[in-house]
């Protein structure tokens, strides 16, 4: 097949094939999906059709079971998928020509040979009964699945060796395995010919059969090396080119390029283009009369086989020592963030092989060690949200912008990707209030550029700003602090630590110079818990007039209907409010509010009430002090819509967005701000003008990545989530399962919304907070249950992306769900009793804490 249509017609599959085939019991399946590399497997792809992939595929056969090795050896190769069956069969064509090659050149062991063709369309299969090659029959007695039929294709010979035993069985035989899994009679394209021939196979169901057959998941998650079958012919050299780039612009390691000499010397320029990086091959022409049997031409190649069959193998053998070693080396020298490394052993550490859609590809040096599939559900410290698809799309577009640009400085320039990029960001996430986009490199920074904005503009309105002593740092100036929530968290640069509150990150051992310029408020709080949504109230807010009645909700819609603005509580909210900003301070100014809308991620996925974050921005607003949303985390589909701000009903001065604009893919930063902040800097002197800046702002690349996110996530073409008319995600968390989980006896309290499912489990003292270790039994569970996650001390999360389908959200609450139960057992029993007779408090935990 062509590599460059792989994704459009993804069950058009490149030949695999397994050197020294590994056969594993039906009992050692595992429920996330695996595959063992206790022997070399391939994917052999072609430029062009009729290049001569399925002689290649023969070939291999032949170098690997006819070799003078001294042991026997197993050889597999299947074809996913055949059109043009039966007259066009490859695994036929390989299985006949090893049987005939033996007559001429014997084989050092017995090969045990097998041919099998499973399923086919019910045109294939009538021609093949009716060439007596096959009995077709309904699956399993019944209908047929899709429209394609059992065969009872199956061929068995014995290839007669120079060690021939007595066949009693005892003797060393080889083996060599040739199977088809789905076939159709018209030599189209599958797709056409299932269409055409009622025989329609969805990609996934190719998928199984595979996994059904081989006991593992053979596709791009896998990662299999690959080799290219170029085209040797004329207008071969581009050809070859650009399918080497398609599979590498999908991440695959090609090992080897061997073509057919037509005399053109395409080797030459092919050479210089990999300079070394992957072996070419030529090999002979291949006879053009149809009556050639090709013997001679398989006999006269085996040496150029044999070379590639040993490259096949020296890489497989360097790739498994590359991964049995990367544990050691990177504990040796790496640093990891946010890790005692004293906690790490070399057996923790996890080595990811790569990456596809929202899985891991995680090598396990076990007994049999083997590739296994985990779903990485802390979506890469929350930056995540392509599928397979765009991460695809993504990938093809980056390489364009760094192939067209690499990189340009931004300062009184202009180039597509940031135009576009500004653009989209204004009519989306700042739409209705921001005119002005401001480019960095992470949300850290971003948060650093809004402070100043935020300062500055304050200063303005309020007069206190130097007019003629601009850029006078000996002038003695007024303080200015932020007002934050207590339990935020808005990166690690120094000026966005001094705009939160004390924490484990605070303090002197990691912050010497932490002061905490900023008055910190301790917000109230809503979660799930028994299945009932409840809100919490800190000491300092909570009023004795305040009914109990009203602390719940019937549910998370209630939360955040604006008919709230008119209760009670938004009354007690602004008298709370006003009173701590009415405070006498001197010659300190509130300068900036700056909040996370809704959900304190680093702060241990909390759910402020959004009533009070309202009356919190209206009341800053009407005083005059700039608003700043930190949506670094929430922003982007993370809670179900694209700016937080729409859950909220208010819109900022200022906002900070990072992480999922760039679907993750690259490091990207803005701050958006309205035309008052952006005048503010206006004169004529450029020491008034915002003095900061990063050599990398609006990168190509970067932007490329974040205009190709924006549009993916909110067009529901590509995004089945979308709902269009409400301009929100569906629902993606099982609401049965998160209410059972939320009444579960080890669970303090959920948090479902958008992407994020979160549960504080019930612990106290040490048990409890950043620094526990509490959760390590249950994350370890999830881990080997095939989902990858990573605690905030006793609170787990599971985050998925805008495009993930809710059925992997709901077979993710189920594990999660499961081994909570087995946690919660285990725990009770080592604790004896500790647990139970423990008296939870009534409010859940803030953790002041990071990931």
């Amino acid at each position: 097949m062509s590599p460059a249509h792989l994704s459009r017609h993804r069950h058009q599959l490149p030949l695999l094939l397994f050197l020294r085939h590994h056969r594993t019991s039906s009992s050692a399946a595992a429920s996330p999906l695996r595959v063992p590399l206790a022997h070399p497997a391939f994917l052999i792809w072609s430029s062009n059709t009729s290049v001569g992939k399925t002689l290649v595929a023969t070939g291999l056969a032949f170098a690997s079971l006819f070799s003078p090795a001294p042991a026997p050896s197993r050889f597999l190769y299947l074809k996913p998928v055949q059109t043009g069956f039966p007259s066009d069969s490859d695994s036929l064509f390989l299985f006949d020509k090893l049987a005939s090659l033996s007559l001429l050149r014997k084989p050092r062991f017995p090969v045990l040979a097998s041919h099998r063709v499973l399923r086919a369309s019910a045109p294939a299969a009538a021609s093949a009964a009716a060439l007596s090659l096959s009995e077709a029959r309904p699956r399993d007695g019944g209908d047929s699945d899709f429209g394609m039929v059992d065969l009872g294709v199956r061929e068995v010979r014995r290839l007669e060796g120079e060690r021939s035993g007595n066949g009693d069985g005892d003797e060393a035989v080889s083996e060599l395995v040739s199977e088809t899994v789905f076939a159709w009679k018209e030599a189209v394209s599958p797709h056409l010919a299932a269409e055409r021939e009622s025989g329609v196979v969805e990609d996934s169901v190719v998928v199984e059969m595979v996994e059904k057959g081989l006991r593992c998941d053979l596709y791009r998650p896998f990662r299999l090396p690959a080799v290219l079958v170029g085209d040797g012919r004329l207008g071969g050299i581009s050809a070859t080119i650009s399918a080497y780039e398609s599979l590498r612009i999908r991440g695959y390691d090609v090992v080897a390029v061997v073509f057919e000499d037509h005399g053109l010397l395409n080797e030459e320029p092919l050479m210089a283009y990999f300079r070394n990086r992957v072996p070419v091959l030529v090999l002979p022409h291949v006879p053009e009369d149809p009556s050639n049997d090709l013997m001679e031409w398989f006999i006269d190649s085996r040496g150029i086989f044999d070379v590639l069959k040993n490259i096949m193998k020296s890489s497989y053998l360097e790739r498994m020592q590359t991964l049995l070693d990367m544990p050691k080396k990177a504990r040796d020298i790496f640093w990891w963030p946010f890790t005692q490394h004293t906690l790490v052993s070399e057996d923790g550490v996890t080595v990811i092989d790569s990456r596809h859609g929202e899985n891991f590809t995680v090598f396990k040096d076990q007994d049999d060690k083997s590739l296994n599939q985990m779903f990485d559900a802390c979506a890469s410290w929350w930056t995540q949200g392509p599928n397979a698809s765009l991460q695809t799309e993504l990938a093809r577009d980056m390489g364009y912008a760094a192939a067209r640009f690499g990189h340009v400085m931004f300062p009184e320039n202009v180039y597509e990707p940031a135009l576009e990029c500004a653009e989209l960001l204004l009519g989306g996430v700042g739409e209705g209030w921001a005119s002005r986009v401001y480019f960095s490199d992470n949300g850290s920074t971003a948060i650093e550029i809004a402070l100043k904005m935020a300062f500055r503009v304050f200063s303005a309105d309020i007069g206190i700003l130097p007019e003629h002593s601009i850029g006078d740092a000996s002038e003695k100036q007024p303080e200015l602090l932020v007002l934050a929530l207590k339990g935020s968290y808005h990166g690690d640069t120094l000026g966005a630590m001094e705009a939160q509150s004390p924490s484990a990150y605070t303090g002197f051992i990691q912050q010497p110079w932490y002061t905490g310029r900023g008055l910190f408020l301790d917000p109230p709080t809503v979660f799930l818990h028994r299945s009932v949504w409840k809100l919490s109230l800190p000491a300092m807010i909570h009023n004795k007039s305040f009914e109990f009645e009203k602390m719940t909700f019937s549910s998370r819609d209630e939360i955040f209907c604006k008919s709230r603005d008119e209760s009670d509580l938004s009354g007690i909210y602004s008298l709370y409010i006003s009173q701590h900003l009415s405070g006498s301070r001197g010659s300190k100014y509130i300068g900036a509010l700056i909040i996370e809308p809704v959900i304190q991620g680093s702060g241990g996925m909390l759910m402020v009430d959004p009533l009070f974050q309202r009356v919190l921005v209206n009341e800053c607003q009407r005083q005059k002090i700039p608003v700043i949303f930190d949506e670094v985390f929430t922003g982007f589909w993370r809670l179900g819509t694209e700016s937080a701000a729409e859950l909220l009903g208010c819109v900022p001065d200022i906002a900070c967005f990072a992480k999922l604009m760039t679907g993750g893919m690259i490091p990207l930063a803005v701050t958006l701000a309205t035309n008052a902040v952006f005048t503010a800097f206006l004169g004529e002197s450029k020491l008034k003008a915002l003095l900061h800046g990063h050599s990398y702002s609006a990168h190509a690349v970067g932007c490329t990545a974040a205009t190709k996110s924006i549009k993916w996530f909110k067009d529901p073409q590509m995004n089945h989530n979308v709902i269009p008319q409400g301009k929100v995600l569906r629902e993606l968390w099982d609401f049965e399962l998160v209410t059972q989980i939320s009444s579960h006896p080890a669970v303090q309290r959920v948090i479902s919304l958008g992407t994020l499912f979160a549960l504080e489990l019930r612990a106290e003292g040490s048990n409890a907070g950043y620094a526990s270790l509490y959760s390590r039994a249950l994350l370890q569970m999830l881990r080997e249950d095939g989902v990858y996650v990573r605690p905030l001390g006793n609170v787990i999360y599971l985050m998925c992306g805008p495009c993930t389908p809710p059925e992997i959200c709901s077979q993710l609450l189920v594990k999660l769900q499961r081994n909570l139960e087995a946690f919660h057992r285990a725990r009770g029993k080592a604790e004896t009793g500790d647990v139970t007779n423990a008296k939870p408090s009534s409010r859940p935990t803030h953790i002041r804490s990071s990931v």
